[in-house]
Parts: structure tokens; sequence; C-alpha cells
């Protein structure tokens, strides 16, 4: 193919104009007309993609950093209990009702928008909580927190998503999730730094004040970014899209030299929450928030020997504490064991990126809840032995689900949820599939202790195999393969 002919080409497609995904997705191509694979990513691309897993690292920083912070923050306020499980729900009751409030506002206000409101609600919040009074102001703070990290399901998803090649989406937007992960690993790092060189009760709080910094600076950069052209297309501000692509695809050389974006019947799809529930997205939203929510059954089941397998690992906490000493000394040992686990989640995380783009989402959510059941019932399986055996098997059965459930369910999830839905629906639809998924980790926080007392852990582990075992079968029967789809043939 001569460089003549692909002008012609390149001038014909201009004059119809071309869609958002067509410019983002476009490659270049040797002078024998081969094409390569994909297109270098731009300085702006990269911009919003390391923008947004910043925002995914601050959510497992300060979750994961919350759980030892607990024990100081429950001697310094003297709390119940039952206070001390309201400061456990009450970050995850906030997520629930940023995921399904804010997050569909994306689609209203926009994914920039929402993008900069959600770090701006987490500053305040945050700097809030380092100074916190008492107990019921650490609560609303705690639950402040939750908002801004439940807007941030949907839309940190949706601003990489609808600003890269559709070849390299699901590995870039798994790679911003994984930033959770790592979040966690630094987040009980810097608590058992600050526990070390500040042992007292009030540590917990220069824990929480390392992360306002970084946060202004992630938010300062976030007003620099481009307004997603998808939205503004679906909006019907074509003038508007166009210039968004150009900053969007910035390069030099500059190409494309001109955009002329086509014209889409986006702008007469409906746009409220009850078309969701609609014929034509039903099936949608069943695969994103279903299994969604039976990830969230199994996650909180293997927690149940997560005890006995940290004492197996780390050594066995002060049964009676009897003085700060040995509350510090025990909060060390919590850090030490989060850190533990948070490296197990690393290393499915990292096979989940290596993978989703060459195998697709819906197969590997699909095996990798198989293999959730896999590792709960090897769990299951340890009341059938005893002594080195016992604690041999919870801990395989720990490693597997832990490997597992981070090639599959709970990366993949995420990133179908994001994918599925309509651009002008997507705000609403992750964020309910977030929420949905929500509603289930806080019921069963309450439901579980009654369970386990009721029928045992063997019996309530086969149960949660079932569930596994279910959402291999929904996902596998409502399935929608996004994996390096054109985000209009979704639309369509």
């Amino acid at each position: 193919m001569s460089g003549a002919d692909i002008s012609v080409k390149e001038q014909k497609a201009a004059l119809r104009g071309q869609s958002v995904q067509a410019y983002i997705d476009e490659t270049p191509i040797w002078t024998d007309g081969t094409a390569l694979g994909s297109a270098p990513m731009t300085s702006m691309q990269w911009r919003i993609w390391t923008l947004a897993a910043a925002g995914k690292f601050f959510e497992g920083l300060v979750v994961f950093m919350t759980g030892v912070a607990l024990p100081l923050i429950a001697q310094e306020f003297d709390i119940t209990k039952a206070q001390h499980g309201v400061i456990g729900a009450a970050s995850l009751f906030g997520i629930l009702v940023g995921a399904i409030g804010l997050g569909g506002l994306a689609d209203y206000f926009g994914r920039k928008v929402m993008f900069i409101a959600e770090m701006a609600i987490f500053i305040v919040f945050l700097c809030l909580l380092v100074v916190s009074p008492n107990y019921f102001w650490l609560v609303i703070f705690l639950f402040g927190l939750g908002v801004a990290l439940g807007c941030d399901y949907p839309t940190a998803h949706m601003i990489i998503s609808e600003s890269i090649p559709s070849r390299m989406r699901g590995r870039l937007v798994i790679g911003a999730f994984a930033f959770q992960a790592l979040g966690a690993l630094t987040g009980t790092v810097i608590g058992y730094l600050v526990l070390k060189n500040i042992p007292e009760v009030g540590a917990w709080r220069w824990m929480y004040a390392t992360a306002i910094i970084p946060a202004a600076i992630v938010i300062l950069g976030r007003f620099w970014i481009t307004e997603s052209p998808h939205w503004l297309l679906a909006r019907g501000r074509k003038a508007d899209a166009e210039k968004q692509v150009e900053r969007l695809l910035a390069r030099k050389p500059k190409h494309p030299k001109e955009v002329l974006l086509a014209e889409t019947g986006a702008g007469r799809s409906e746009r409220k929450f009850s078309a969701l529930f609609k014929k034509k997205n039903r099936r949608a939203t069943i695969l994103a928030s279903v299994p969604w929510f039976l990830q969230d059954l199994g996650t909180y089941g293997i927690g149940i020997f997560t005890p006995t397998i940290l004492a197996a690992s780390i050594g066995h906490k002060t049964a009676h504490v009897r003085n700060l000493t040995d509350l510090i000394n025990n909060d060390v040992l919590a850090a030490k064991g989060a850190g533990l686990i948070d490296l197990l989640l690393i290393v499915g995380i990292v096979f989940a990126i290596l993978l989703v783009d060459k195998v697709g989402s819906i197969r590997l959510q699909i095996f990798g809840f198989i293999g959730c059941a896999a590792g709960l019932a090897v769990a299951a399986a340890s009341s059938y032995a005893s002594g080195g055996n016992q604690i041999l098997l919870i801990f395989a059965g720990f490693m597997i689900f832990n490997f597992m459930t981070n090639l599959g369910p709970n990366a993949q999830t995420y990133l179908i949820a994001g994918e599925v839905f309509p651009t002008r629906l997507r705000g609403k639809g992750a964020g309910f599939a977030a929420a949905f998924a929500k509603i289930g980790a806080v019921t069963t926080a309450f439901l579980f202790p009654i369970l386990l007392a009721d029928i045992g852990t063997q019996a309530l582990l086969y149960i949660l195999v079932g569930t596994s075992l279910l959402g291999a079968v929904i996902t596998f029967a409502f399935r929608i393969d996004t994996t390096g789809v054109s985000l209009e043939q979704i639309d369509g």
C-alpha cells in the first residue's frame, strides 16, 4: 500500500468522521501496509492512568491501615466490642453509599468532575480523622472516607477505560486496581514503622497523616486531565468531545492533525437509574453485580481461618493485654500478618494483569471462582485432620483462595462492572454493582457469626464452596465478553 493510497483513505474517513474509540484505537501502518499491534500511549493517557491508580492505592492504604490503627483507637477512646464493630463497618457502609450515590453522578456531571470531587472529599475527611476528638466523630469521618472511596470504584475505572486503546484496556484497568493491594501493603508497612518509632496510643493519628500530602498532590494532578470524550459525545457535546480527543492524543509529530467525530445515536438512550433493570440492560446488571456479591461472601468466609494462619506463621498475640507494651506488641504482630496476606493478594493480581487480555475476563472469572471453591473445600477438609496436618490444610486452602480470587473474581468483577454498560449508564451500573457487593459484605459481617455458632465452621465453608461455584455458573450464563471490544460496540 502506498503513502498516497493511505492519504486518500484518511481523507475519506475524515469527511465521514470517526468514533472516539476509532481515533484512540488507531494504529500506525508501515509503508507496505502492515499494521502495528498498537499505538504507543500518549503522555495524557499515562497521566490519567497514573492518577487513577493513585486513587486505588489510597483505598488500600487507608482501609488496611485502619486494621493496624484500630487497637490503638480502641484504647484511646475506651470503646466496647459493639463500638469496635461499628468502626470496622463505618468505612464499608460509606463505600456502599458512595458507589451507588456519587458514582452515578459521573453520568450527569462528567467523569473528570467526580474524579476531582472524590479526592477532595477524601482529603477533607482524612484531615478530620487525624484530629478526631471522640468515638462519635471518628465513625462519621471514617464513613466520609468510605463515601469518597466508594465513588472511586466506578469513576476510576471509567476515566481509564474511556481514554485508552481497547486492546490494552483489560490489563491497564486491572493494573490500576492492583495498586489497591500495593496500597494495603504500604499501609501495613507504615503502620509497623510508626508503631516502632512512636510506641504510644496516639500513633494511629500519625499513620493517617502520612497520606495527606500525597493525596493533595494527586488532586492537583487531576485538574489537568481531559474529560472523557465518550461522555461528552453521549451528552451531545460534539465540539467539546473533538477538542478533548485532540488533547488526549497529543503527540509529536501531531496525529491526528484534525479530529472529526461521527454523529452518534447515544444521546437518545435512557439515563434513568431504572434503565439498569430493563430488558436490554438486565443481563449486564446481573453479570456485573451478582458474581461480585458472591465473591465478597467467599472472601469473608476464608477470613474465618485468618487468625489461625497468622498465629502459625508469625506467632501468637498476648492473650491478656496488661499494659501499653503488650498492646503495641500485638499491633506489630497484626501488621506483620496483614503484610503476609497482602503479598499473597499481589501475586494473584500480577497473574491477572498478564493473562486478562490473552485469556479474557469472563474465562478468568469462571476459572477463578472454581479455584476459590477448591481453596474453600481444602480449608473445610481441615476438620478431618489434626495437629500439623490441620494447619497445613488450612494454610493451603488460604493460599489457593487468595491467589485464585485475585486472578479471577476479585479483579475481574471490578473490570467487568465498568465495561458492560453503555456510556450513559456506565457510572450508575458500575456503582450499583459495587454497592450490591458491599451490601453482601455488610450483611455477612453480621450473619456469619450467627451461622458459625449454629452450624459450625465446616458446614459454613461448604456453603461458601457452593456460592463460589454459583458465581462461576452465573458468570457463564450471563456472560458478555468485552475483552478487546470497542466501547462503541458495547454501547450498541
